[in-house]
């Protein structure tokens, strides 16, 4: 391919050969109270002093992540203001930044917080689940990053840079035992392999016992984790002009999904709803208090020789909470010197995922909304090819291109045997089926530019243009029981149009003539240009202002759901973030205080988000919508002390206030997660107004208070450290402050909820002590997560006939000894 005759024929540069020095220079530094010194970031793409970037940035450097324990994609929400992290029932990442988000659970769509390994995209959010492992550090860039990460950046990118090879022998190891049985063990080995090449070779393992409680079950235990994921890197400079860079990274996630808690029961067929929902136990705030399925209880078949249907007393397969993802991924990275000049870059990757899903949606023993066997994979190529100068001028400049092939399938399986929606209505149907597979083709143009105006502003422009194409095939079906052929059969009988009915696995939807078989075929098109505009203004060598206006775009995407109607079928459309963001770093007291601080607006476009539907069979069911226009205003300010030598204290606080708007004085209306419950002309039921109200996964407040001491006691070097993380309320969907219980026949909810879709308040406390000795050679560490064993939510939705909440993990401990040369 073009990409990687450039990367093996031009190849990697002497760049990159400094990039690498400086970037394992800096595995010690970060914007962390637990790491000192200078701080290196790649916002824009050539390494740079944190301080000198003219974006809003929170870094974490290697020792802050280790010391933190921070391995997960949950742990770096947790340690980033405004970055928030939410469970979904398919077991996606949902992120949020800065409330940019898309409350989106399916396999196969981009997200609105890109995230990179070494300037490599994965660009699906599920594939990003193990990748935090053997860092020299993170940066989270906040705001629209379109113009150099590209569309689906709209909330901002995470960027892991991965330690690289060095020209030393290096190696080191930990092990950690922890509650729940946890085990997790780290290792590395890095070493030259003459004077021109390196390599290195870094594993991550965990293995543990479930941490969630059955409340029907008690010696039932769900939620362990159990992967391995291992990074291989070679290095090769074979001229000082020339220099390359191969990763393979791979990984295998056995781990089972969190399982939900039930809070509310609220038919789909009020009349259907069966004896064991009703009956089933809600979860409560011991955060270990949960239900799943194990197996359905019963099964319904069409008697052929008499024309009617049977319960059968017996169970399906397992429907126990499982998983089984696998991931790997090729990257070649190229650099080539051109002279004094440039520098020209070539970045190649190609993945391959395959995920086996079983999890549990509804919170309760009852097969009522569980997803298995869910089968997806994921193929994508993608390709960079840039070219930057190089020198300290006072112009500075990267153009490039990228060019991006993704092919996606989903094939989720729902059951539902003992839910409202397998009545005699609905001729007993129990399970579905939902296919989807997605052909995306993206390519774009970009180019960034400095120019320094005199000694203390600089200029900044910046833009890129992307051109999409998602040709998407779709088609929901029944499980081969002949039981929802019969069922939209029949239906499709009833339109009165001629139609050839479908088979057992036939594609069920209705189309506009209201009769089944049709797959659903529809390409989307989009382009967009992104494009930033700022100053950045150096008081002093300490201190610099900033002020940028950006636009960027998230692609649009077709969902993974369960619908007769074909109309929920119909994709989201692009969505777009203006932002004007004006902000300051500064290095105060001889570098013993950092404070840093910026205000923004963002002006949200046709947000993407997953609403719901009214289904003319079904009831309420989800659906992807487009918020016509919203805003968020924002400020955020982050303080870094160190008053005294081995001691550093960092807090930080956000604030956010968003805003459902109304477009040209039309406000926003559609069905709340309890369908059409809000009250229209007449006292009849109908469509919500959702103008004014506030954003999915948007707290007015978060904030963090980290303080690290350390003491060389001679022998060795006392370690201690704290972590206090926070925030206000906020909702998990649309309206969520005023969506009530209904009061319908056999609804109930738990008796101290009276806002399902209300994520509370809430405050965390990490807690570590440690001992390094042996000249730093050896450290031991004692540790805690939540120590106070708060009660926590990260998400609350509502699945067929269940309303449901996903909780944090309850406290965990743990000691980790690790060693290193």
């Amino acid at each position: 391919m073009f990409a990687l005759a450039v990367g093996l024929a031009a190849a990697t540069s002497a760049q990159t050969a400094q990039t690498e020095q400086a970037a394992t220079a800096s595995a010690r530094l970060a914007a962390s109270p637990t790491d000192e010194g200078e701080i290196v970031v790649t916002a824009n793409k050539r390494e740079q002093n944190l301080n000198d970037v003219g974006l809003s940035v929170t870094a974490i450097g290697s020792q802050a992540l280790a010391d933190r324990r921070i391995t997960s994609v949950q742990d770096v929400a947790a340690a980033v203001p405004g970055l928030k992290f939410a469970e979904s029932g398919a077991g996606t990442p949902i992120y949020t930044l800065r409330g940019i988000g898309f409350n989106e659970e399916s396999l196969g769509v981009y997200p609105s917080v890109s995230v990179y390994t070494d300037e490599v995209p994965l660009p699906f959010p599920v594939l990003t689940l193990r990748a935090a492992f053997d860092l020299e550090r993170v940066e989270v860039l906040k705001g629209p990053q379109g113009t150099l990460f590209g569309q689906n950046a709209t909330g901002g990118a995470i960027n892991y840079i991965a330690a690289k090879p060095t020209d030393t022998l290096q190696y080191g190891a930990d092990l950690s035992y922890g509650r729940f049985n946890a085990v997790n063990g780290n290792a590395f080995i890095g070493a030259p392999l003459g004077d021109k090449a390196g390599v290195r070779l870094a594993v991550s393992a965990a293995d543990g016992d479930g941490w969630q409680r059955s409340l029907t079950r008690p010696d039932d235990r769900n939620g362990a984790q159990k992967y391995i994921s291992g990074r291989l890197t070679f290095t090769l400079n074979p001229t000082d002009a020339l220099a390359l860079r191969a990763t393979v990274t791979a990984w295998q996630d056995k781990s089972e999904p969190q399982a939900a808690q039930l809070i509310a029961v609220r038919g789909q067929n009020p009349a259907s709803v069966q004896a064991g929902l009703l009956a089933s136990p809600f979860g409560t705030t011991d955060p270990r208090s949960a239900d799943w399925t194990t197996t359905a209880n019963y099964v319904v078949f069409k008697d052929p020789t008499k024309g009617d249907f049977r319960i059968v007393p017996k169970t399906t397969a397992s429907l126990d909470p499982r998983s089984n993802r696998k991931f790997i991924q090729g990257a070649l990275r190229a650099d080539l010197e051109l002279g004094d000049v440039a520098t020209l870059t070539s970045n190649t990757s190609y993945l391959d995922f395959d995920q086996h899903l079983f999890s549990d949606k509804d919170g309760s023993a009852q097969a009522v909304a569980n997803i298995g066997d869910g089968l997806g994979n994921i193929r994508s190529f993608n390709q960079e090819l840039r070219i930057a100068n190089t020198g300290n001028g006072p112009f500075r400049w990267v153009v490039g291109g990228n060019y991006e092939n993704s092919k996606t399938f989903e094939d989720q399986a729902l059951t539902f045997a003992n839910g409202s929606s397998s009545a005699p209505g609905t001729l007993f149907i129990n399970t579905t089926s939902s296919e989807v597979q997605q052909d995306i083709r993206n390519y774009a143009f970009f180019a960034n530019g400095e120019y320094d105006l005199n000694s203390k502003l600089t200029l900044k422009l910046g833009g890129r243009y992307t051109n999409s194409r998602n040709s998407a095939e779709l088609c929901s079906k029944g499980n081969g029981d002949g039981l929802v052929s019969d069922l939209f059969n029949i239906i499709g009988g009833l339109s009165g149009n001629p139609f050839t009915p479908i088979g057992v696995n036939g594609c069920y939807v209705l189309n506009s003539k209201g009769v089944p078989g049709d797959r659903i075929k529809n390409t989307l098109a989009e382009d967009n240009i992104s494009w930033r505009a700022g100053l950045d203004y150096k008081l002093n060598s300490d201190t610099l202002f900033f002020a940028n206006v950006s636009r960027g775009y998230k692609a649009g995407s077709f969902p993974t759901l369960a619908s007769a109607d074909f109309k929920a079928y119909f994709p989201v459309i692009q969505e777009s973030v203006t932002s004007y963001e004006a902000g300051f770093k500064a290095s105060l007291a001889d570098n013993m205080i950092q404070l840093n601080g910026a205000a923004f607006y963002y002006d949200y476009n046709d947000k993407q988000i997953r609403g719901k539907v009214v289904d003319p069979i079904f009831d309420v069911l989800d659906v992807l919508i487009n918020v016509p226009k919203s805003r968020v205003l924002g400020a955020e300010a982050e303080l870094i002390v160190r008053p005294a030598q081995g001691l550093s204290v960092g807090t930080s606080v956000v604030y956010l206030n968003s805003k459902v708007r109304a477009k040209d004085g039309v406000p926003f209306v559609g069905p709340t997660a309890y369908g059409n419950s809000c009250t229209t002309a007449g006292g009849r039921p109908g469509p919500c107004d959702f103008t004014g109200s506030e954003l999915p996964f948007t707290p007015n407040w978060s904030y963090t208070l980290d303080a690290d001491y350390r003491s060389d006691l001679g022998s060795g070097v006392l370690i201690l450290g704290a972590n206090l993380r926070g925030q206000s309320s906020s909702v998990a969907t649309l309206n969520g402050r005023s969506i009530q219980f209904r009061n319908l026949v056999n609804d109930r909810h738990a008796a101290d909820i009276s806002q399902p879709f209300v994520i509370p308040a809430y405050a965390t406390v990490d807690a570590r002590i440690g001992y390094e000795f042996g000249d730093r050679r050896y450290k031991v560490m004692v540790w805690g997560k939540n120590v106070l064993n708060k009660y926590y939510v990260t998400n609350a939705a509502h699945y067929l006939d269940a309303t449901v909440r996903f909780v944090g993990q309850p406290v965990t401990y743990g000691i980790t000894f690790s060693i290193k040369n």
